[in-house]
């Protein structure tokens, strides 16, 4: 397939998911799903998912030499959602999880050890050998962590593919906090610090056990040819390992994720396969059968295949401008509200019956629940004219959205269904996750501990 067709099936997978997001939308509030006592829903679309997995695989296929062995490993901290790793597990993708929960998810869901690699720059003793019992592959951040590793494989040869993360320091992209490759990055083995490459040469030549090598440059923000260069990088260190060592002692390279979503519209821009391509023409010898992949991809696989929609409970109008109240805000989309410059998010007005709703566009704010004046989904923008009963959905947020939670307020975490046609032009929701109920966050709260500063104090006083 060329780069023109790949764009004009894109273009096409693109307009096909907009309209099943419309089509969800009404017929969550006519099955009940969203309504007065249901404010807010997150809907994850099931045929997008499978349809982003299988652009993935398909674009690595079309690069790699014939029987390179490619794990896909998607970042379970974007979705962490047993269905969705489940899901995605069927499609083919593993897990790449970097806390003790995240390892427990991606076994709940059925992923095998073999698909999953740990990394977290704060793996405890227990985490370590948990991950070496099970063969689950790791990668060491710091030389401390080596240590440990070396302690806790002693003599014996690993069942685990080990490896040390490295940091290429190439530099940051728009979004600081999400430039693992800066200078003074906390991830890895910076390589350009003083006498690093040769501590990290070393430790590969002392190490046989030690078969891969990791670097992750950055998530969102980061640009394409700044992602390749962090590869090159990493590639060319492998290459030199192995020529110090004489043989190919690093079989495989994980490469990170990163790939950047474009929250501005529909597309699906960059795609996997210009990605890849950029490899290829970067880093030739990456896809010519000596090394196996691994890649980490997380935000690029899910957030445009999820929604969160919301009631519209009020409407108002302050200084002149019109306001929408909902039930959509800091909750959901943290990063949005608090940081609106680096992280804005496309907002889409329905009507009560949850249909696309027209009109002459308004400017005006969509505010959240929370009681902070700064808790906007977007502030002075154009859409049609919204009143109470009416709609808002937050686009693109399958990703770092709904599935973490921020409870101020002690707001609840909504539910979460996940659709896809029924077969006979209607929609089909399963549930993925219940919505969380008053008496779950009175229970979260310590109500099972109520007195206990009262019963310390008074035996503080005896």
């Amino acid at each position: 397939m060329d780069g023109m067709d790949d764009k004009d099936d894109k273009d096409r997978e693109d307009r096909e998911r907009a309209v099943r997001r419309d089509e969800a939308v009404r017929a969550a509030v006519d099955q009940g799903l969203l309504g007065p006592d249901s404010p807010i829903v997150g809907l994850l679309d099931v045929t997008g998912i499978r349809e982003s997995a299988a652009a993935l695989r398909a674009a690595f296929e079309a690069v790699a030499a014939p029987g390179t062995p490619v794990l896909h490993a998607f970042a379970v901290k974007a979705t962490p959602l047993v269905p969705v790793l489940r899901l995605l597990h069927e499609e083919g993708i593993g897990a790449e999880v970097a806390s003790p929960g995240e390892l427990a998810l991606a076994r709940a869901a059925g992923v095998p050890s073999a698909r999953t690699v740990l990394d977290s720059p704060a793996k405890t003793p227990a985490e370590l050998r948990e991950a070496l019992e099970l063969g689950i592959a790791v990668n060491a951040d710091n030389p401390q962590e080596l240590a440990r590793i070396d302690a806790l494989v002693g003599s014996a040869t690993p069942g685990s593919p080990l490896g040390i993360r490295v940091n290429p320091q190439v530099g940051r992209g728009s979004i600081e906090a999400l430039s693992t490759a800066t200078t003074t990055s906390k991830f890895g083995v910076g390589l350009r610090d003083e006498g690093a490459r040769e501590w990290v040469v070393r430790a590969y030549l002392d190490r046989p056990w030690l078969t891969r090598i990791h670097a992750h440059t950055g998530s969102q923000g980061i640009p394409l040819p700044l992602m390749a260069q962090g590869v090159a990088q990493t590639y060319a260190l492998a290459e030199e390992i192995n020529t110090r060592v004489g043989r190919r002692q690093i079989d495989t390279l994980d490469i990170g994720g990163g790939l950047p979503v474009n929250f501005g519209s529909e597309a699906t821009a960059p795609t996997y396969a210009q990605y890849a391509r950029l490899l290829g023409e970067v880093v030739p010898g990456l896809f010519d059968g000596r090394y196996g992949l691994v890649t980490e991809f997380g935000r690029s696989l899910l957030a445009k295949q999820g929604t969160v929609v919301a009631r519209v409970e009020y409407t108002k109008s302050a200084g002149g401008r019109p306001v929408a109240v909902t039930h959509a805000g800091v909750q959901v989309a943290t990063r949005t509200v608090y940081v609106p410059e680096a992280w804005p998010l496309r907002l889409a007005a329905y009507d009560a019956k949850g249909r696309p709703k027209a009109g002459p566009e308004v400017v005006q704010d969509i505010a959240g629940p929370a009681c902070f004046a700064g808790d906007l989904l977007a502030e002075g923008r154009a859409l049609a004219p919204l009143e109470p009963g009416d709609h808002v959905a937050a686009l693109d947020t399958g990703a770092y959205c709904f599935a973490h939670h921020y409870a101020y307020n002690s707001l609840p975490r909504p539910a979460i269904h996940g659709f896809a046609p029924d077969g006979s032009g209607g929609i089909a929701f399963a549930t993925v996750r219940e919505p969380q109920t008053v008496r779950d966050i009175v229970a979260e709260a310590g109500e099972a501990h109520a007195s206990a500063l009262t019963t310390l104090h008074a035996s503080e006083r005896a």
